[in-house]
């Protein structure tokens, strides 16, 4: 495999972000040292490229990327995997608003806590937080699924339309057009075979432990708000 270091250090992200997509093209792995917890890293890469951040990453790490792998040893801050079409983006700390908003494909893993709205508007994909999520995650979720591991704070799944949230821990409040479920033997089979695989081992009795958030209603915009079968 083909490597490559670019030294983030004293530049822009416009310069980072150049010398990246020319970097994507002829190697395979990019390790990017010193990102000083830089904004708008890997905006818009679309080659199937790994790309390690050695540190923090700023807002909107990884936005409309299409195919590459990325790993953030460290933290990210809001928006990380923003309209992610395609792809994985792990980060080994915390991250914060917005992880995963509006994405459409690929799969994002936080290890820690996040904060609000996490998977805002998403219409596909995975995204895997390893600790606590904030208020209103799942804002008009469309579709995909998020898996929380830790507790999820208010108004959970908040106007969804499509799509579930797995909770391992407490879920403080519901938002509107959200209600709770227990989980199906097809629900835990997809939680066992997706969760080690990046890393999460649960002893086998957690499985049962997790509920699921879906829509109470396919329809909660137009006309009467009734549940559907």
């Amino acid at each position: 495999m083909s490597e490559i270091v670019i030294d983030a250090n004293s530049k822009e992200p416009r310069e980072i972000n150049r010398a990246i997509k020319k970097a994507a093209k002829e190697y395979d792995k990019i390790i990017i040292k010193n990102p000083n917890a830089m904004h708008y890293m890997l905006a818009g890469l679309t080659d199937p490229v790994e790309v390690v951040i050695e540190g923090s990453a700023g807002y909107f790490a990884g936005t409309m990327i299409d195919g590459a792998k990325v790993h953030i040893t460290e933290n990210a801050g809001w928006f990380p995997a923003d309209n992610m079409t395609g792809g994985e983006v792990i980060i080994d700390g915390a991250a914060g608003d917005g992880v995963g908003q509006g994405i459409y494909d690929g799969t994002v893993v936080v290890r820690r806590n996040v904060g609000s709205r996490t998977g805002e508007i998403m219409k596909n994909g995975t995204i895997i937080v390893g600790g606590n999520s904030g208020f209103m995650s799942g804002l008009f979720m469309m579709g995909g699924r998020i898996i929380v591991l830790g507790d999820i704070s208010d108004d959970a799944g908040e106007s969804i339309i499509r799509g579930t949230i797995y909770v391992l821990g407490d879920i403080k409040s519901l938002g509107k057009n959200a209600k709770i479920e227990e989980i199906d033997d097809e629900d835990k089979k997809e939680l066992k075979e997706l969760l080690p695989a990046y890393g999460f081992e649960l002893e086998e009795g957690k499985y049962d432990e997790f509920r699921k958030i879906v829509p109470r209603s396919k329809r909660p915009f137009y006309g009467k708000d009734t549940e559907e079968g």
